[in-house]
């Protein structure tokens, strides 16, 4: 007797909304001491006592922030929930809770959504926060999913994007730009694969670069380090629209210039070999390729010597006068005008 191997495909209409929610988000667990009521009545209930409670909502709509035809639906779940907290780190503030919507077209199977959902608890589980409501309807088109993440801090902890000062030094985690060649890497795949369906992609030489895209990690160790070495950034944000532009962001909402050293820009070997392997300037993509959810912050001058040498941590400029306007000072020590040319949402 010969085996089906075909995947099973149970239609999501018979469930229907609420039986697809239980089915869904049963396995869910809650964790958090602030979280009252979770999944299973009207609104969730939290409780924060004396601290402040964050708050920050992203959308992911198929076709525009991603492409299922090489990204897994486990690693999107995952990546769902984990941009949606690097903006809640970049409040120095703890993340505690997640509501997740989905809309979803009738080409999906409850199987797919079972996938799509098991990464959403792997994040929740790996970052410790519970998913404590959301909503699911019909779409026309594909999938959209709408995260809402909810934190914690104290009031003398909450870093804004808009207390940078002259002086302050500029400084990021990580390194710059992976996240972007690993979907260049991608894309042309596709299209190779799409030329000739027999040709499977050698991807051993992209890995780090392609987990950048595929599965990005919200720096929540930031603020721990941070509060550790006694250091308060005097502003933050996170890098998901490309440094240029998260830059002039924090430039324009503190009032103050800022020169970046192109030498000072952190960049993995495999990203530098990658660039040359595609013929682009990788001081143009650190600059501009965004989805790198590493966070951007400045400190006060006398707080440099708590950071310096610390593995997680670049200073990459400082800010300066308002009037000095937003420069890139090259290798070459020439200044060129800084430009945001990272993702626009709005753009065709």
């Amino acid at each position: 007797m010969i085996e089906d191997k075909t995947p099973q495909r149970t239609s999501i209409a018979k469930l229907g909304e609420f039986g697809l929610i239980e089915h869904l988000t049963k396995h869910l667990e809650i964790n958090q001491k602030s979280t009252i009521k979770g999944i299973g009545d009207d609104a969730a209930i939290l409780d924060f006592k004396s601290k402040k409670t964050v708050v920050s909502t992203d959308l992911l709509v198929e076709g525009v922030h991603f492409d299922l035809s090489y990204v897994p639906l486990k690693h999107l779940g995952y990546k769902a929930i984990v941009v949606n907290l690097s903006d809640i780190y970049a409040m120095n503030a703890i993340a505690t809770q997640v509501t997740v919507s989905i809309a979803v077209s009738n080409r999906f199977p409850l199987e797919a959504l079972e996938e799509l959902y098991s990464g959403i608890a792997l994040a929740a589980k790996q970052y410790n926060v519970d998913v404590v409501g959301g909503d699911t309807t019909s779409s026309q088109k594909g999938l959209i999913i709408s995260v809402t993440a909810i934190g914690e801090v104290a009031s003398k902890e909450i870093v804004y994007r808009n207390g940078a000062t002259e002086n302050d030094l500029l400084v990021v985690s990580g390194d710059l730009g992976a996240a972007y060649m690993g979907l260049q890497v991608l894309e042309r795949e596709k299209q190779v694969f799409q030329v000739n369906p027999n040709n499977q992609p050698d991807l051993d030489n992209y890995t780090y670069l392609i987990e950048r895209q595929l599965k990005p990690e919200a720096r929540r160790d930031v603020p721990e380090i941070l509060k550790a070495l006694e250091v308060l950034p005097t502003s933050m944000i996170d890098i998901s629209d490309g440094l240029s532009s998260e830059i002039m962001h924090l430039c324009k909402q503190s009032n103050v210039g800022c020169n970046l050293y192109e030498e000072k820009l952190p960049l993995d070997p495999q990203f530098i070999s990658v660039c040359e392997e595609f013929n682009i300037d990788s001081t143009t993509i650190a600059l501009n390729g965004g989805e790198d959810y590493e966070l951007l912050f400045t400190i006060k001058m006398e707080d440099f010597d708590k950071i310096k040498g610390n593995p997680n941590f670049t200073v990459i400029g400082h800010m300066t006068n308002v009037n000095e306007g937003t420069h890139l000072v090259t290798r070459a020590n020439t200044k060129i005008e800084l430009k945001a040319r990272g993702w626009n949402a709005l753009e065709d």
